[in-house]
């Protein structure tokens, strides 16, 4: 007879979780002027057997709440959560000053995913870097951070990722998005940090800050059940009889501006776009001058401003572009198309 291997215990802020437990926990971040105590919340859960660990991450910008949805909805998936092996570590909120403000930024408008690996005793986002890095990512094999375009932006379901590295890369085919963007890791980012450690992450793209859309969050549950399959932290999940392919873009660039002015869009996210076409206009407020916004690169637009206010040189559409351009619009209508099918 085959000994099950237990999961061994695991401390995070303090506490211990030991193997099939479910634990809430608040880790200490800071406290405000008045002393009041300001905490991460985090909610671990534990398999009996052994097994990777994931961590789920969302809201390190404090506007960008469909991260928490998506994490909120995850934990209510109490059958499939019961089954695991290994563990599962989610942090709806990693930016509590600015989630609690409706603001990306925290309190001394420091970007926290500029922060990374942060300092124990350095600024407010690199001691909060510090401890997510500490008590988080170090006990991780895996990981997902979840984002939304910035304020007044959309962007389209996406993954970013580094995909020189071959479990990334698998990783970032079994999240099930049309749409990976081969992106570079910036300085000061979480996904930089977790890089240097050899941890595996993906960073989930969609939607807009301080908006919910049932498309985007349907999708990245979606694709963190994937994911959580793939690894093996949860049953695996029959083979489709038809694999939706995966489309990598190792090139994007914004079409900005070329006047200040009133925005009347052409396009949206997810259309196909070709080189020379026009995205849209630029018009003063008496309608006498009329600019064009005309595309560099044949592509998809992946993200794009909602603000029809605009000044010369605002980034108003993200163009990313493809080797097949005429497939990956087909699998983003098809993607739709699904979407619909579950949501229904």
């Amino acid at each position: 007879m085959v000994a099950i291997k237990k999961n061994p215990p695991m401390t995070i802020g303090g506490v211990e979780i030991k193997a099939g437990e479910r634990k809430r926990i608040e880790i200490p971040v800071a406290k405000l002027f008045d002393y009041t105590d300001i905490t991460m919340p985090v909610e671990v859960i534990r398999g009996i057997k052994d097994g990777p660990t994931l961590f789920v991450s969302a809201a390190i910008h404090g506007d960008e709440i469909i991260g928490t949805e998506v994490i909120r909805r995850l934990l209510k998936r109490h059958k499939l959560l019961k089954s695991i092996k290994g563990t599962i570590i989610t942090v709806p909120i990693v930016n509590v000053f600015g989630y609690n403000r409706n603001s990306r930024y925290l309190p001394d408008r420091r970007d926290l995913n500029r922060c990374f690996p942060g300092s124990r005793t350095g600024s407010l986002g690199a001691q909060i870097a510090h401890t997510f890095m500490t008590e988080i990512v170090s006990k991780a094999t895996h990981g997902i951070d979840l984002h939304t375009g910035a304020i007044h932006r959309t962007n389209l379901p996406q993954i970013r990722a580094t995909l020189n590295n071959k479990i990334t890369h698998e990783l970032a085919e079994s999240f099930g998005v049309p749409v990976v963007l081969n992106a570079e890791l910036r300085d000061g980012s979480l996904r930089g940090a977790v890089s240097d450690l050899g941890v595996p992450m993906l960073l989930f793209e969609g939607g807009e800050a301080l908006r919910y859309d049932e498309k985007v969050i349907t999708t990245a549950l979606n694709g963190i059940i994937n994911v959580m399959r793939n690894i093996g932290i949860a049953g695996k999940k029959p083979e489709p009889k038809k694999a939706k392919e995966v489309f990598i873009a190792n090139s994007s660039q914004w079409i900005r501006a070329p006047h200040s002015g009133s925005l009347h869009t052409l396009k949206q996210v997810g259309n196909r776009v070709e080189k020379g076409e026009i995205l849209g206009t630029i018009s003063d407020p008496f309608g006498d001058q009329e600019h064009q916004i005309i595309n560099k690169k044949t592509g998809v637009i992946i993200g794009m401003s909602l603000l029809p206010l605009v000044n010369n040189g605002d980034a108003l559409y993200h163009v990313a572009t493809f080797e097949d351009v005429d497939t990956v619009e087909e699998q983003l209508e098809s993607f739709e198309e699904d979407l619909m099918l579950f949501q229904s």
